[in-house]
C-alpha cells in the first residue's frame, strides 16, 4: 500500500462520519497518514511538564485580576474586557480546555506559549489520533483523555452556580461558516456531557440589555455560553448597523448576566505578556515557591517586554495575542531576520521578545514525498489535568500551513 492509499484508508472513513472533514486545508494536505512514536517515559515527561506549567499559570492569573487598569491595558487586555477579566470563579483551574505549545529542545521541554482561551486541534487530539493509532496498530497516548471534558465542564458550572449564575440553557457558539471551529464546538458539546445546543454566533442578539439567541420565531435568553471564539475579537465586533455588540456582550458578562466558558481567567492566561511577567517574577526571586522557581527555570524561556537579546542570543518577536504564527519574526543574535510570518493580522499589537530555541526536525511521508519539518508539541490541559498530546510539523514558525502529525506509543 503506497502513501496515498494509506492516507485514503485512514481519512476517507473520518470524512464520511462528518466529525473530522478538514484533513485537507487551503487545498493542501494537512493531516498526515504517517505517525510519530514516543516512549511511555517521554509521554510521562510531557504530562509532568504540562502539570507543572498549568500550576504556574493558575497561581498567576488571580494576581492579574487585582491589577490596575493601566497595567492590564499594558498586558494587552482590551479596554472593553477590563471588567470582564476581573470575574472571580471558585474553580480550581484557570481554563476548562487549553493547550501548551512545547518545544522539545536539547535542553529539555520548553514552553513556547499557552493557548488557554480557544485552542485548536481538539478533534485531532481526542478523536483522530486514536483512529490513526488503531490503523497503525500502536497504542494511543491519548486513550481515555476525552473523559477529562465532562468533569471539567461540570466543575466549572458548579463554580458559576456558587455565584448564583443560571447555568441553563447553555449554548455552544462559534462561527458556523468556519468548518474547523464549528465542528470543534459541536465536538466539545458532545464531550461535555451537558444538555446544551449549538448556536451560530450570527444568531446571537443583544436586546434590552440581555443576550439572546434566535430560536425560530422567538428570542431565547442566554445565561451561559461556551464561545469558541477569541475574546479579543469579540471585543471589537459590531452588528450590521455598527452597534458594538461585542463590547455590550462583554459588559453583560462583567455584570454577571452571562457566564462564559472558557472563563475570563483563560483569556488572562492567553496573553504572551504573562510569559514576560512570570519570567520577571522568577528573575527577581519573588512570588513563587522554591520548587515553582525551579519549574519556571526548567520549562520556561526568558521573555521580556523589551529586546534584551540583540547582540547576545537569537530571539523571537511575537504579538501578545497573536495566533498561528501571525506577525512572528525570528532573529539571529545580530538582529538579522531569520524568518518572518507575512501575515500582518496582529502587527498592530504590543510585542514580547523571547529567547529563541531550535525546534527538532522530523522527517515524514506526505503526498508530495518525504518532508522534513520543525516539530512543535501541543499538550492539552483540561480542567487542570494534563491530557492529550499531538505534534505539528512545519516551518520554523508554526502557522496555519503546518501539518498535523499523529502520535503513538512504541512500548
Amino acid at each position: 500500500m503506497n502513501y496515498e492509499e494509506l492516507r485514503n484508508s485512514i481519512y476517507n472513513p473520518l470524512r464520511k462520519e462528518g466529525i473530522f472533514t478538514w484533513d485537507f486545508m487551503y487545498e493542501s494536505e494537512y493531516a498526515l497518514a504517517d505517525i510519530h512514536l514516543i516512549t511511555s517515559v517521554e509521554h510521562e515527561q510531557l504530562q509532568e511538564a504540562t502539570d507543572r506549567l498549568a500550576r504556574i499559570f493558575h497561581k498567576c492569573y488571580p494576581v492579574l485580576q487585582e491589577a490596575e487598569d493601566d497595567f492590564l491595558l499594558a498586558m494587552g487586555i482590551p479596554a472593553e474586557a477590563l471588567q470582564t477579566v476581573r470575574i472571580k470563579l471558585p474553580a480550581a483551574f484557570a481554563t476548562v480546555y487549553g493547550a501548551l505549545d512545547l518545544a522539545w529542545t536539547t535542553d529539555g521541554i520548553k514552553l513556547i506559549e499557552f493557548n488557554a482561551d480557544t485552542p485548536s486541534l481538539i478533534v485531532e487530539a481526542y478523536y483522530v489520533n486514536g483512529h490513526v493509532c488503531r490503523h497503525h496498530g500502536v497504542r494511543n497516548p491519548n486513550e481515555g483523555c476525552e473523559q477529562h471534558f465532562p468533569l471539567a465542564f461540570q466543575r466549572m458550572l458548579e463554580g458559576y452556580g456558587e455565584l448564583a449564575y443560571s447555568t441553563e440553557p447553555i449554548v455552544f457558539c462559534s462561527l458556523d461558516w468556519h468548518e474547523e471551529d464549528a465542528a470543534t464546538t459541536r465536538y466539545l458539546l458532545q464531550q461535555s456531557g451537558l444538555n446544551g445546543r449549538f448556536v451560530p454566533l450570527s444568531d446571537l442578539r443583544v436586546y434590552e440589555d440581555n443576550l439572546y439567541f434566535v430560536d425560530g420565531d422567538y428570542l431565547t435568553p442566554v445565561p451561559m455560553m461556551l464561545r469558541h471564539h477569541a475574546l479579543e475579537k469579540l471585543a471589537i465586533e459590531t452588528d450590521e448597523d455598527g452597534y458594538p455588540t461585542g463590547a455590550h456582550t462583554l459588559d453583560l458578562i462583567a455584570r454577571g448576566k452571562v457566564g462564559i466558558i472558557n472563563p475570563p481567567s483563560a483569556f488572562l492566561c492567553q496573553t504572551k505578556a504573562l510569559l514576560a511577567l512570570i519570567w520577571s517574577l522568577h528573575e527577581t526571586g519573588v512570588f513563587f515557591s522554591e520548587e515553582e522557581h525551579e519549574w519556571v527555570a526548567r520549562y520556561m524561556l526568558p521573555t521580556y517586554f523589551e529586546n534584551r537579546f540583540i547582540g547576545e542570543h537569537a530571539y523571537v518577536e511575537k504579538p501578545i495575542y497573536g495566533r498561528e504564527g501571525g506577525s512572528v519574526t525570528l532573529y539571529d543574535a545580530d538582529g538579522t531576520i531569520a524568518e518572518h510570518n507575512d501575515s500582518d493580522e496582529y502587527s498592530d499589537q504590543p510585542m514580547v521578545y523571547q529567547k529563541r530555541v531550535e525546534l527538532p526536525q522530523i522527517t515524514v511521508q506526505t503526498l508530495n514525498g518525504p518532508y522534513t519539518g520543525s516539530a512543535l508539541w501541543r499538550s492539552f490541559v483540561i480542567g487542570g489535568t494534563p491530557s492529550a498530546v499531538l505534534l505539528r510539523l512545519g516551518n520554523k514558525i508554526t502557522g496555519n500551513e503546518s501539518f498535523y502529525l499523529p502520535v503513538g506509543l512504541k512500548d
